[in-house]
């Protein structure tokens, strides 16, 4: 697979674009990366009806554990993938808070692959083509002819960005990395 059909990132320093890209919470309420200044960010985007929606409960502990020391855990909800995040913001919080306890921020629902993807995964993707780590799901994936178009696309639902306090993104794990992987929580470690 080529990538010359991938969207194109957004011009000009990853690290400003990141920070400057306007998002939504997802009650709606306008805000940026730039609120999270000087933090490490875990951006995720989720699903609620994905076999790997249980990592939700791994994130939540990710996040108490390390909130204290500046990990913001940033869930991204997508129905990009067999559309497996079909609810409302409502539902989704609902879902989220419910089942998952979840207290980490959530935003709006968002394009990761689809059309049009949104500014912030063009300039994730643009910084990490690949991910890193994982088991077996791509080789589920592509028996099941459910892979993406291009290698540097999002493999599905709980893929997961580590952005380090400058605004750099450090790295790249595949949905199949639980959060208590020990590659994902060394990387955590290294970037607080």
């Amino acid at each position: 697979m080529t990538d010359s059909a991938a969207p194109a990132a957004p011009a000009g320093n990853t690290q400003a674009a990141l920070y400057d890209i306007p998002l939504q919470l997802l009650d709606g309420s306008p805000l940026t990366l730039a609120s999270f200044k000087g933090q490490v960010l875990l951006i995720v985007n989720v699903a609620s009806r994905c076999g790997l929606t249980p990592q939700y409960e791994g994130l939540e502990a990710l996040y108490r554990q390390y909130h204290g020391r500046g990990l913001q855990v940033l869930g991204f909800p997508c129905n990009d993938f067999l559309g497996q995040e079909p609810g409302s913001a409502e539902e989704i919080q609902s879902f989220c808070s419910t089942n998952y306890g979840v207290s980490f921020p959530l935003f709006a629902k968002l394009n990761a692959n689809s059309a049009p993807r949104h500014p912030l995964y063009a300039a994730l993707i643009a910084a990490q083509p690949q991910a890193t780590g994982g088991g077996d799901l791509r080789e589920r994936l592509a028996q099941k002819n459910l892979l993406p178009p291009h290698e540097s696309d999002i493999t599905w639902n709980f893929e997961k960005f580590l952005v380090g306090r400058d605004g750099r993104v450090l790295a790249r794990f595949a949905p199949d990395v639980a959060p208590g992987d020990a590659q994902l929580i060394a990387a955590i470690e290294a970037a607080l």
